[in-house]
């Protein structure tokens, strides 16, 4: 098959809308079960990029939780601690999930509330604890390289048997030279091929010369999630997972600020005080997620006032202050942090450092190349310029 009618593009009123093959050539994608939509699709073949580089990079499963064809996070299939099976709401399933399984639950879990109705793309083929486990998850697909019969038959019963499951031909390669049209215009340009390796990462600048292997893996990983994010963008990585991603920004602080919010809300997630919120028994996940992020960040009397806490908590959960999220965060040590473009000023290096940044890789070539340097040097972090940015639109 080499087109596929689609109900309607971006919105319901841009009809008609097709994708297809020119030349003749089957679409590297068969729709197994639903009915994909316009960004489906877009979601779908970017993260499958996304996720085939990782696994690639690191030899590891890789997995994206994407949203309006940009990561809300992505990650590979490293083991889960207690801790962050308690946080991604895992801890009720078993304790030996599979590593793409595990990947999946990184990807999903670090930023829930943008992860919400993502769509799915996974390295390998899916199998029954990864199907699982996207079943309970309020998502709109997935697409893989394949599907284990249970793990399909267990896809298939979501949303009523109109769930989207797609399955990529992994031998696909398309053209070196990629098109597309804007206001009738068509742009081209030659495919963005760039292998983001070991070798990427060897120019180091900074006076602090140590980079782990740890931080090499998480500095490609999220330099490998920036090739498919919307530019501007700023992507934090900590121990095999983006943990910050920002997005779309017209301005790298806000990039920066952005992602560090995201990063430090992923790591409050795991103190004490949230650990120890007294949730209902009858709540659902969602709605817990969005009671930690209020707890978080507009916990006030004004909450307390209306009664709010009363349909979510068994008592009243003391208030988180400041001092303690404060005290709390400066204990995050060893985060990695990539960016698609130079950073033009050092007010950026400033917020990474809150936000416990280590370990950073950005092109260079900002005529302040020498003050952000300087900057890092002050927080004894190691700086990797790659000589290359990362834009994506």
């Amino acid at each position: 098959m080499n087109e596929m009618q689609l109900k309607y593009g971006c919105n319901p009123n841009q009809k008609p809308s097709r994708v297809y093959m020119e030349g003749g050539a089957d679409l590297p994608i068969k729709v197994l079960c639903g009915a994909p939509g316009y960004i489906n699709l877009l979601d779908a073949l970017n993260g499958w990029q996304l996720v085939s580089e990782l696994k690639r990079e690191t030899n590891l499963p890789a997995a994206a939780s994407f949203k309006h064809v940009s990561p809300a996070g992505a990650a590979v299939g490293l083991e889960l601690n207690d801790t962050l099976r308690k946080i991604y709401w895992v801890d009720d399933l078993k304790k030996d999930l599979s590593p793409l399984a595990c990947a999946y639950a990184r990807a999903r879990g670090a930023d829930r509330m943008s992860s919400f109705g993502d769509f799915i793309s996974l390295s390998d083929v899916c199998d029954a604890d990864t199907a699982s486990l996207i079943k309970r998850e309020v998502s709109d697909g997935v697409i893989a390289p394949g599907y284990t019969e249970e793990a399909l038959e267990i896809l298939r019963g979501k949303k009523g048997g109109k769930y989207v499951v797609l399955e990529i031909d992994p031998s696909y390669r398309p053209d070196p030279i990629e098109r597309k049209q804007v206001f009738g215009v068509t742009f081209e340009q030659g495919r963005q091929e760039l292998v983001i390796d070991d070798a990427f990462l060897q120019n180091v600048v900074t006076k602090n010369k140590e980079l782990p292997p740890e931080a090499i893996r998480d500095l490609k990983i999220s330099l490998i999630t920036l090739k498919y994010t919307q530019s501007n963008s700023v992507c934090f990585v900590k121990d095999g997972q983006a943990i910050g991603i920002g997005a779309g920004q017209q301005s790298r602080v806000h990039c920066t600020r952005l992602a560090g919010s995201k990063a430090d809300n992923w790591y409050l997630r795991q103190s004490p005080q949230v650990l120890g919120l007294p949730f209902r028994s009858d709540i659902k996940r969602a709605d817990r997620d969005n009671a930690i992020d209020v707890y978080m960040s507009e916990w006030s009397e004004d909450v307390l006032a209306d009664g709010q806490w009363q349909k979510v908590f068994t008592s009243q959960p003391a208030p988180f202050t400041a001092q303690e999220k404060r005290a709390w965060l400066d204990t995050l040590s060893g985060v990695t942090l990539g960016s698609d473009a130079f950073f033009p000023f050092s007010d950026n290096i400033d917020r990474a450092k809150k936000s416990g940044v280590q370990y950073i890789a950005e092109p260079g070539g900002s005529v302040r190349d020498d003050l952000v340097i300087e900057r890092c040097d002050d927080y004894g972090m190691t700086m990797v310029f790659t000589g290359i940015r990362l834009f994506h639109h």
